[in-house]
Order: C-alpha cells, then sequence, then structure tokens
C-alpha cells in the first residue's frame, strides 16, 4: 500500500503511561498509538517513528513523531479531521495537537533541540526562602560541554558528553522561582532529574556548589548527588528543522501553581494538588492549539 508521511505533536500525562517505549502487558505511549492506528485501519508495521523517548512518570507538551499513513487518507483528508479521528481512538491522557505533512525522507529523530522545564518547587527539599543567585549560579555551572558521568544513569557504549545550550531558572507569572528550564539537542537518561536534584540539593543546604562543581568536573570520581522525581519534570517542546515550528513559542502558563505548604506535614496534600496543577497546565496548551487549528 502507498503511504504518505506526516509529522504530528502530541503530549501526554506521564503517570497514566508506563514510559513511551514498547513493554508487555503495561501501558506505553508507543503501544497506545499503535492501537489508534490499527482501530481505524492506518496501521502498518514500521510506520511509526518517534522523536524522543520519556520515562515513566514524566510528563511531555510535545513530543514528535512521524508517521505514514495510508495514500489516499494523506492526499484528501484535512489536517484537521487526521488529527480528530486519531484523538477519537487515543486515551484521555494523551492528546496529537498539530501535524505537518512532510516527505518520506523525514525522520522525527533529527531534533535539533529538546526544552524540559523542571518544577522543582515540589520537591520536598524545596526551602521556604530561596537564594535566587545561588540557584541561578548552579544552572550556570551545567551550560556547555561537560562529561556527565555523575548526572545520569549511563547506559552501555553511550557517550557521557553533552553539550547543554541553555539552563536557566524558570519563574511563575507571579515572579516566583518555580524550578529551571534546560535545552540541549539530547539528553542522557535521568539527566535532567540528576540535575534538578543537584539544584534542590544546594539551596536546600543538603549539599554544597562546591559538590556540583566537583562532580561534574571531575566525572571518574564517582559522586551520587541523588535524582529528584519525575513528576516535576514536562518534556516542553522539540525543535525539528522540518517541524515548520509547530509548538515553539508557547510560553508555559503558571497561573494555577499554588506554594508549598510551610507545614511539612502537609506536603503530600499539596504534592497531590501540584500534580493536578502540572496536568492542568498540559490541557491548557494542548486545548489552545486545538482550537487554532
Amino acid at each position: 500500500m502507498h503511504r504518505g508521511r506526516i509529522m504530528v505533536a502530541f503530549g501526554y500525562h506521564g503517570e497514566a503511561f508506563h514510559g513511551s517505549q514498547i513493554q508487555p502487558n503495561v501501558s506505553t505511549v508507543q503501544g497506545e498509538i499503535e492501537y489508534a492506528l490499527r482501530k481505524i485501519t492506518w496501521w502498518e508495521d514500521g510506520c511509526l517513528e518517534m522523536s524522543s523517548r520519556t520515562d515513566a512518570g514524566v510528563n511531555v507538551r510535545m513530543n514528535l513523531a512521524c508517521i505514514d499513513i495510508p495514500q489516499k487518507v494523506y492526499d484528501n483528508v484535512p489536517k484537521s479531521t487526521i488529527i480528530r479521528v486519531l484523538n477519537n481512538k487515543l486515551s484521555p491522557s494523551m492528546s496529537i495537537w498539530d501535524l505537518r505533512f512532510v516527505n518520506s525522507m523525514v525522520r522525527s529523530r533529527g531534533a535539533i533541540s529538546r526544552t524540559y522545564l523542571f518544577r522543582t518547587e515540589m520537591s520536598e527539599e524545596w526551602p521556604e526562602i530561596v537564594d535566587e543567585d545561588l540557584f541561578g549560579d548552579v544552572c550556570d555551572l551545567f551550560v556547555g560541554n561537560h562529561n556527565f558521568t555523575n548526572f545520569c544513569r549511563l547506559e552501555k557504549d553511550i557517550n557521557p558528553n553533552r553539550t547543554i545550550d541553555n539552563c536557566e531558572p524558570w519563574y511563575s507569572d507571579k515572579g516566583r522561582l518555580v524550578g529551571f528550564s534546560i535545552k540541549s539537542e539530547a539528553f542522557l537518561w535521568n539527566q535532567v532529574r540528576r540535575i534538578a536534584s543537584a539544584l534542590t540539593g544546594v539551596v536546600s543546604g543538603r549539599i554544597n556548589i562546591e559538590e556540583v562543581k566537583s562532580a561534574l568536573n571531575s566525572p571518574e570520581i564517582s559522586s551520587d548527588l541523588g535524582r529528584n522525581q519525575s513528576h516535576g519534570l514536562i518534556l516542553w517542546k522539540i525543535e525539528h528543522k522540518d517541524s515548520d515550528g509547530m509548538g515553539l513559542d508557547s510560553i508555559a502558563e503558571t497561573s494555577s501553581f499554588t506554594v508549598q505548604p510551610q507545614d511539612k506535614t502537609r506536603y503530600k496534600r499539596w504534592l497531590s494538588m501540584a500534580k493536578l496543577e502540572m496536568g492542568l497546565l498540559l490541557e491548557r496548551e494542548w486545548l489552545i492549539s486545538l482550537n487554532s487549528i
């Protein structure tokens, strides 16, 4: 069967899936898309390629995937209808919110950059008063090319060197420091979560900035500065030369973000609400995009 290729922008609530890649007997992002394509009889082996792998619990505003669909659909059906048909078969925890018709040589994995947001104020060790200058200084340490052996779960035969294009504090609409944003062409497994742990560790006093410098500058000396939970992490956007700028101009709307209570006995209750706030952020973004098509 002749096929045409589309590139879709999609997102999902991390807690609904056991990661992005196919695994037996559990719900995954790739498995959910495959299921939808089978239900509408568009599935063919090898027709789906996703851009970024994410772990269980990681929220995603924007991922990219290339899908080869039947040629008659590609030639005759408008993108709004394709999006609606796919979303009707997907879990409510996932949304395809834009697409582009591309040529058959385009690969979703050829990203120019990926940007993550991490809401570090969701960490239990987040202090009531944060030294914002110190937080910014720690962010600055990670910019540039480094060996991140001590800031990842290193897989076999994977180069631990990565170039971080940007790492800076993330402020809410009301001017409150809520976390950080970080941008690179590609990240290592657990890299952003371990960087987040270093940041919360320094501002809470659990570790000091010299320990972070040592872990970064002396990768041959093993150093474990911790790994934050995934619920504060969002894959916010992916820049790709063939995506025609999909989703790149959006700024996170944080008006719903509440402040962690001073009474730590209320932390778990507040954390449940903070997770809902993260979900609301995603849903708002997807609806805005869908309504503009």
